[in-house]
This record gives structure tokens, sequence and C-alpha cells, in this order.
């Protein structure tokens, strides 16, 4: 069958690398893909925010199954115009892709589902929002309603902080005003990423994982899109597992099939795990970067049947094999991410890196100008190994990124530190 993947980063080409394994696959298109996925899938300049030319595109080159990247097209309703227009896709509608377009949305779904998340008020004004922080006191949480390109959280340590925050969000800081921002209580405990597969009604584990967000070595530095993850989390054990599933994600799953907006596609929780157990922090409606990257190495079977068994609503005897290694990402970005930054410097060394044993290198801001592999973007590579044990799969990633002839790159050295230490 014919299979297009929207989107451009990391997360797609782990997606690309993965389903391009499989069997049942025809050809494979990317749109608008990057200079990584074009050696696994036809790369197609199209403007994926345009739906009638994704569509149109579709029809011509007998597309069957769209499996949809980033959030932004999912909130915007091209699932729902995909399968308005007959062609099977992955990714949940937009009613349900409210879960990440509003957190005010989800955080009300969880206060009337018993979902367990932190205590919050919505506010629509400034004035009323700075009046609670006052009363609340800090460490406390400021989030912009709707989509902000994983920039629309601020934890605040001081209360002035938070007043900060507000107005940066209600002036427009984070490029629209904001509409809506909601204010949460600050949860103390380790975070994880974890990830469920979902029909519209029966929902299965993937698998968990552990992002580093701050820039930085020892997570100091500002929070970027994530600068290196690795799976399994620890923290995640068979029983804390069991306890997402049956406490957060099952009844979101029922929640949304009762108002009428049943979840089909992946479902990713953003966790706290705290003394008195797992607290949804947000959910996403898309998978992870670099998340997926981990994910991707991990998994055993083939990714494509269980994508298509989620939309048609078959998972309920679904079952997936993963290998019991631990993965690990090391993003590699562009001098100066997050803040400005430069394109189009030369990456070398990237075959001499992916010999190392275990190594997968997938491309997050690249293009190729025929001759070289250029950066184009803020994070750039993720540079991805197995082991036997996150420290023997930190080793062969920092051996890859050794082998990169890149001086206008940078990236954390500390990836998987927290697991490390429990190795020891």
């Amino acid at each position: 069958m014919n299979i297009l993947i929207l989107g451009s980063g990391g997360r797609e080409h782990a997606l690309a690398w993965k389903i391009a394994a499989s069997p049942l696959v025809g050809t494979l298109y990317c749109a608008p893909g990057n200079a990584g996925i074009a050696q696994e899938a036809e790369c197609v300049a199209l403007d994926i925010a345009d739906h009638k030319a994704v569509i149109a595109f579709c029809k011509d080159k007998k597309i069957e199954f769209v499996v949809v990247g980033p959030e932004a097209p999912l909130c915007a309703g091209i699932a729902d115009d995909l399968e308005a227009a007959g062609i099977k896709t992955f990714g949940p509608s937009k009613w349900a892709a409210r879960l990440e377009g509003s957190k005010g949305f989800t955080k009300d779904l969880c206060k009337a589902n018993n979902i367990p998340t932190a205590a919050y008020e919505r506010f629509k004004g400034a004035a009323a929002a700075k009046d609670y922080v006052r009363a609340k006191g800090a460490p406390i949480v400021v989030k912009n309603d709707g989509l902000a390109a994983g920039k629309g959280v601020v934890v605040a340590g001081t209360v002035e902080e938070a007043e900060a925050a507000i107005d940066m969000m209600f002036d427009g800081g984070l490029g629209e005003k904001a509409w809506e921002i909601v204010i949460e209580d600050c949860l103390v405990g380790e975070e994880a990423s974890f990830f469920a597969l979902c029909d519209g009604e029966t929902a299965i584990p993937l698998a968990s994982a552990q992002d580093h967000k701050r820039v930085f070595d020892g997570d100091k530095g500002p929070n970027t899109g994530g600068m290196g993850a690795y799976s399994p989390a620890p923290v995640m054990t068979p029983e804390m597992n069991q306890r997402v599933m049956d406490e957060i994600i099952l009844p979101t799953v029922r929640a949304l099939k009762t108002i009428g907006a049943p979840y089909k596609g992946v479902l990713f929780a953003g966790l706290m795990i705290t003394e008195d157990g797992p607290q949804l922090i947000e959910y996403n409606v898309r998978f992870g970067d670099p998340e997926t990257q981990v994910l991707m190495l991990r998994l055993m079977s083939d990714f494509l049947p269980a994508l298509i068994a989620a939309r048609d609503g078959q998972l309920k005897h679904f079952d997936l094999r993963w290998y019991d290694d631990a993965a690990l990402t090391v993003v590699m970005a562009a001098n100066g991410y997050p803040g400005p930054y430069e394109k189009g410097s030369v990456i070398n060394g990237l075959d001499k890196a992916a010999a190392v044993d275990g190594v997968e290198i997938f491309h997050a801001g690249t293009k190729s100008d025929g001759t070289h592999i250029l950066a184009n973007g803020g994070r750039v590579l993720n540079v991805s190994a197995r082991g036997k044990t996150v420290r023997e799969a930190q080793e062969r990633a920092y051996a890859a990124v050794d082998r990169i002839d890149w001086p206008q790159g940078f990236c954390r050295r500390d990836i998987g530190w927290r697991a490390i230490t429990r190795e020891q």
C-alpha cells in the first residue's frame, strides 16, 4: 500500500524508518520531509497546512494510509478532512485533538472524570490571574491554553516570575495573544513520558521514556523541544505502567467516547510520578520528539499494522513485541538554540557515526544541497543507539556523536544520567 507521512522532524524520520521496514508498504512518501527521511521515503514539497493540496496529492498518488506527525495539522482538523475525502488517516479528529489544543479543556475533562492532575484555575484576564497567584504563592505553573510549539508553559519559582509569565502570554509573547491561560499547582516528583495507542474504545500501552528538556548539562538553562531521551523510564515500573493505564489513559478514552469525540491515534501522557502515584501534567495528541526515536529503536514488531488497527478500531486483540534493550538519543542542535541560530552549515562524518554498533541517526532539521548535508533548523540530528543497559546505549550514542564533524553544533553530554545513576 502507498503511505504518506506528514512532517519534517526527527520524529517523522524515526516513523519513516520503522514504517519503511514493513512488507505492507508499496511506496512511502513524506511531506515535506528532510535529508534523512529522503533515504527512507520520497520527499514531497507539500504545504501540510493546505489540506486541499494534501488531499489532491493523496488522490493523485493513490495513497491508502496517512500518518500525521505534528500536532498543528491535527488540531486544524486534517484527519477529519482526509477521512471525509475517503483517505484512511492515523491521528485524532479535531474535536479529540483538543486534548493538546486546549489545556483548559483537558484539565476540565480530568476534573470531571477523577483523572489525577494538579489543582488549577482558568483565566481570561491578567488581573484575576495575578490575584490568584498572589493568594496561592510560588512555585506555581502558568500555561497558555493553546498550542505554543512547546514554549507555552512557565514553571515560576516566584510570584514575580508568575506575574511576568501572565503578562507575557496575554501580551502576545508567544506569537499570538493568549485568549485564556491555566494556572496550576506545581507537582513534585519525577517526570516521565508514557505512550498508548487508542482506537476510540480500546487502548494498548506502547512504552515509557524520559526526556531532557533543559538545554545544558545538569538540567540547566532554558527549556527546549527536548535535548535527548531514553527508554524505558526506570521510574515506570510494571505496577506504575498499570496505574497509568487504569487511572489516566483508559478513563480519558472512555470520557472522550462519551462526549462524542472518540480518540483514535497515539495518546502521549506527560506524567509526574509523585509520592501519591502518577499525575497527568499534560496530553499530547502525537508521538513525542525525541521520544519516538527511542521507542522505534526498541519496537520489535511491524508498526504499520498497529497504526492501521488503531484507525480501524481493531486494537482489542492486538499485541506488540519490544526488545528488552534500552535505547537513548542525543540531540545535536545548532549553536545558539533555543535562541537565534544560523542555518546552512555543513555536517560531515555521518557515515562514520552510523557505523558504530547499534546506532541509528535520525535527521531533525537537515537538507541536502546535492553534495553535502546542511543544518536547516534548531534541533538538527538525533544520534540514537540501543544497548543492554542505558549506559551501553549512552556510550554508543556519544561514540557516534564524536565521529560527527560539525563545529557549528553542540549537544548535552549527560543524556540518561538519572537512569545510569540508578543502574550503578
